[in-house]
């Protein structure tokens, strides 16, 4: 690609916008033109069409996200690129999927990063200008006002594993897991006296685990936050948590948003 495409970040936390910011890093063809604090700065700096590409935050206090495009559609203004990033997959992101060029999910991890990049440079090299497609029309128009119906509530969270042996199957209950690891094949259940093999990708187990009680702290591990002992500052910006068996998990930089965020709930 002979031009960068001009990236606006919006996001009103501003650790996520350093992140997202920090991952564009490593990826020329995009390059960071400005950045937004709210829905309103959104709005006036899209209105500029100066912008080949928006990270967009779903949920912000003025204007979310989708209402900032609603606003420029109903004024005829070209939209960019469109990639949503929410730290709530219960708000429609199934749709985001669909109707945006992509959709990320806080905390933002840099393998699904990079794919979301590699769409949009494919976008950006097949689009001929700046339509609007027919799919996140349709998202905009349906899209609630802020008077309108709330979300719809998300599903249950899983409450238990199933953990198969060659010679039974039991059930292991999600508040007696400390921690879960990433296995080549699947992921390690870390109780308190043993670990289980189950076959589920430590991604799909972070989607269904409830975050009240669940933490992502690195792209490899899932930490039980109810199971936390002690943790301090690490190495290189991380942290080190002690769980509640005596074992010791490492936090990666990237998921330091995430953890902060964690922290917030007792300052």
């Amino acid at each position: 690609m002979s031009t960068p495409l001009r990236t606006l970040l919006v996001d009103d936390e501003p650790l996520a916008r350093s992140l997202v910011r920090e991952l564009l890093a490593d990826f020329p063809d995009l390059t960071v033109a400005g950045e937004c604090a709210n829905g309103t700065e959104a709005l006036g700096a899209l209105q500029t069409g100066a912008y080949d590409v928006v990270f967009l935050d779903v949920q912000m206090p003025d204007l979310d996200g989708v209402q900032v495009l609603q606003r420029l559609q109903a004024a005829g203004q070209p939209l960019p690129l469109v990639v949503f990033v929410t730290a709530y997959d219960q708000y429609a992101v199934a749709a985001f999927g669909l109707h945006a060029v992509d959709f990320l999910l806080k905390p933002l991890d840099p393998d699904r990063f990079a794919e979301c990049v590699g769409r949009v440079q494919q976008q950006a090299a097949q689009r001929g200008g700046p339509a609007l497609s027919t799919e996140l029309a349709a998202l905009l128009r349906a899209w609630p006002g802020p008077a309108g119906p709330a979300p719809t509530p998300p599903a249950a969270y899983q409450d238990r594993f199933v953990v198969k042996q060659p010679e039974r199957q039991f059930f292991v209950p999600a508040a007696d897991v400390f921690y879960l690891e990433a296995t080549g094949s699947g992921a390690l259940l870390h109780t308190a006296g043993a670990a289980h093999p189950v076959r589920t990708p430590l991604g799909q187990l972070a989607e269904r685990l409830d975050p009240a009680h669940f933490l992502r702290i690195h792209r490899s591990v899932v930490i039980n936050t109810d199971h936390i002992a002690e943790f301090r500052a690490w190495a290189h910006g991380e942290y080190l948590f002690r769980m509640a068996n005596g074992q010791h998990v490492t936090s990666s930089r990237s998921y330091n948003e995430a953890i902060q965020q964690f922290l917030k709930r007792f300052a």
